[in-house]
């Protein structure tokens, strides 16, 4: 497999990565990659907070301690910062 190929990989570690940069772009704390635009938008954010809880909770037991953990902690990471964004 190339390098190339490798980092285009579909797996849960992307998949998580892909939809808690969605979660953080809607919480302004990241630009939109397309125009750099900040955007706060709650209702996306908790949108995509609760795609990450609704994974956590379908893949329990059925995932590596790696893929949990990088789960937990970006879950963790963006409820707080939810919590944060009035």
């Amino acid at each position: 497999m190339t390098e190339k190929a490798q980092l285009h990989e579909a797996t849960l570690s992307m998949l998580v990565m892909s939809i808690a940069s969605s979660a953080a772009m809607a919480l302004g704390l990241t630009p939109h990659p397309a125009d750099e635009k900040v955007v706060v938008d709650r209702d996306l954010a908790r949108f995509n907070i609760d795609l990450l809880l609704v994974l956590q909770e379908k893949t329990k037991g059925n995932i590596t301690e790696d893929e949990s953990r990088l789960l937990s902690s970006l879950l963790n990471d963006l409820q707080l910062k939810f919590v944060q964004t009035k």
